[in-house]
């Protein structure tokens, strides 16, 4: 009977975890979507199909679940741009190592994740409590491409001249704005990854 019992636990903790996670997916897909003033918990709890109370569940307030979403986003994008670094071979070019890490930027915000896009959409929408909190992962991630920068100039293969910073910045700034245009029917990821690349690498490289 107690063998039972635990049995009938567990069953219910993975259910719990599903359903956890089904509203979790939701509440990315309605951010990435509606934005963070526009995303009602009713919103949510329709696409994930369970009742709106049920959210409170798992989440003490909307602020809550939306800050998780956020986090969980940031984080996609990071490994992911960190794993597709690691896996080149040694001594991969520095901009050539650039070149992979618009592509995996590019994979995971316009192929992979809505976690990802809600977390780049909604970056200036949150308040600021939130916002405080969501930097410690963006200077994170600001590091990995300020590392890649300053590789290529020392490298000599980015020119001198170049105002670092404000080549990261514009470089980050492109890629965080492609959900905001992107069409797939009209531009494969490909083809959007490819011209990326080529600006970059063009704009960059010393004369």
């Amino acid at each position: 009977m107690a063998r039972e019992r635990s049995a009938g636990a567990v069953r219910e903790g993975a259910k719990s975890a599903r359903t956890r996670e089904r509203i979790l997916l939701a509440a990315a897909r309605v951010l990435s979507r509606k934005g963070y003033a526009g995303t009602r918990l009713s919103d949510v709890a329709a696409v994930a199909e369970v009742q709106a109370p049920a959210v409170y569940y798992y989440w003490t307030s909307r602020e809550e679940l939306l800050e998780e979403v956020v986090t969980v986003g940031q984080r996609a994008t990071m490994e992911h741009v960190v794993a597709s670094l690691a896996a080149l071979p040694a001594g991969t070019p520095a901009m050539e190592r650039i070149a992979r890490a618009i592509a995996a930027h590019l994979e995971v915000v316009l192929g992979r994740s809505d976690f990802s896009q809600a977390a780049i959409r909604n970056a200036g929408q949150l308040p600021a409590d939130i916002r405080e909190r969501q930097l410690v992962g963006q200077r994170a991630y600001a590091d990995v491409w300020r590392a890649l920068v300053e590789d290529a100039v020392a490298a000599g293969e980015m020119a001198p001249d170049v105002d670092t910073r404000a080549a990261r910045m514009l470089v980050l700034g492109a890629l965080n704005w492609a959900p905001e245009w992107w069409d797939p029917e009209r531009n494969p990821l490909e083809e959007v990854v490819a011209i990326t690349q080529r600006i970059v690498r063009d704009g960059l490289r010393p004369s």
